[in-house]
């Protein structure tokens, strides 16, 4: 993976600017069809006040529908999916029973089989203060060192995804506060996914990231 000094926003160079991912090859973590050659930005709306399906929206820069998450059936708090605009599974989300950290796996489809695991993502630690997740790709077995990891505040929805264990940015999230949103019980955010990197997989640390923090509240 390469790497610049700058994001691709147009930020200001600078000697001591944080490392950002020009994936070359692309972060195809669950299709390459997700990848673009651009930064992608994406607008998330949650729908606080329900417990239906469908609280989870994801559209592009100019308000088209991109993804969309739903409950499974009869297992609404312990399984999700990430639809794309026509209701096509991309994957699906199933939280692990009896484990020490919270832990959530993620498969190809509308999957739960063990061959079709793309990835598992667990709490750093069973405290924590900030927000911490270590993301396992399915091929490293032995977890000895994560292949992603989230880091923020998700109570301010600041958080910054990296590769591996480096300082090096593949997206981040921001805050957005509108009117609208406070009246109709809307939680609006962003999330900016740097070029060549897989935005579908960022779409599902975030809801995971979610998940685990509304468990914790």
């Amino acid at each position: 993976m390469q790497q610049a000094s700058a994001p691709p926003s147009g930020a200001n160079p600078s000697a001591n600017a944080v490392p950002v991912a020009y994936a070359n090859p692309t972060v195809a973590i669950i299709s390459p069809n997700f990848c673009t050659p651009y930064p992608v930005d994406l607008g998330i709306v949650r729908k606080v006040l329900t417990i239906t399906d469908g609280n989870f929206v994801v559209t592009d820069v100019n308000g088209n529908t991109v993804f969309k998450v739903k409950g499974a059936h009869l297992s609404l708090r312990d399984r999700r999916v990430l639809l794309d605009a026509a209701g096509y599974p991309i994957v699906t989300f199933r939280k692990k029973l009896r484990s020490v950290h919270e832990r959530w796996q993620v498969f190809r489809g509308d999957s739960t089989e063990s061959s079709n695991l793309v990835f598992s993502v667990k709490q750093s630690s069973m405290i924590q203060m900030k927000t911490k997740l270590d993301v396992f790709l399915a091929n490293n077995t032995g977890e000895y060192a994560p292949d992603f990891q989230v880091k923020g505040s998700w109570f301010e929805r600041s958080c910054v995804i990296h590769a591996g264990n480096s300082s090096t940015i593949i997206a981040q999230m921001h805050k957005k506060h509108t009117v609208s949103s406070v009246l109709f019980g809307k939680d609006n955010f962003s999330v900016t996914v740097y070029p060549g990197v897989d935005y579908a997989f960022i779409v599902a640390l975030i809801v995971i990231l979610d998940e685990i923090n509304n468990a914790d509240s």
